[in-house]
Parts: structure tokens; sequence; C-alpha cells
């Protein structure tokens, strides 16, 4: 039996993995959007790790936002309830997975979310 291999080391100084962390845990402080809006603006330039997770977690945030907006017409039909529900138990896991993820130096996607469109190539410089 071969001996288990140890994972490898994360490439992220301390200060990146917690810029990464709390990109991701920002539902958990009441800051959802806010957090990972202004890490990404201010680190983008520094750091492509947290640039990449705090996009994440920003689009993530987005899209959950949206997600709840539409389960708000169904709690008149008595589906939206459980439904909000769900996604709140589910934002808070994948949040969790996800600094959890970003702090061991992996880069992770967000299942179902919507991306940013990308900055079109004229406007770059």
């Amino acid at each position: 039996m071969p001996p288990p291999t140890a994972s490898p080391p994360s490439l992220l100084k301390s200060d990146e993995k917690l810029w990464v962390v709390l990109s991701h845990l920002s539902l958990f402080f009441g800051v959802g959007i806010l957090l990972p809006l202004i890490v990404y603006l201010v680190k983008k330039e520094d750091s492509a790790p947290i640039a990449h997770h705090a996009k994440e977690a920003l689009n993530f945030q987005i899209s959950l936002a949206l997600y709840a907006l539409g389960c708000i017409p169904l709690v008149l039909v008595f589906v939206g309830a459980p439904l909000l529900l769900a996604l709140g138990v589910a934002s808070m896991v994948l949040a969790i997975i996800a600094a959890v993820q970003g702090a061991e130096g992996r880069p992770y996607r967000y299942p179902r979310i919507h991306g940013l469109p990308p900055r079109h190539p004229l406007l770059q410089a």
C-alpha cells in the first residue's frame, strides 16, 4: 500500500489567505456583496488569487440576491419559503467550502452562478 500523499503546501501568503477567506465569508459578516467588491477593486492588481476568489464570491453573492428575488413571489404560493430556506443553507455551506478551498490555495468555482461578463478587449488598457 503506497503511503498517503500530503497535500501540496499553499502558495498563498498569510495576508492573501485572509483576504480570500474574508471575501468568501462576507455573507456571515452581513456585508455580502460589499466586501468582495471592495477586496476585488483594491487587490485585483496586487494578487491574482485574491482577485479570482473575490470575483467568485462577488458573483456568488449577486447570484444569491437574484435567486432570492425570484423566490419572493413564490412565497405567495407557499413554495418560496422552503426555497428561501434551502437557498440560505446552501449559501452558507458553499461559502464555507469556498473559504476552506481558498485558504488551501486552490481555486474554487461556485456551482450555478452567473459570471460577470468579460471586459471588452478595447476597454482593457
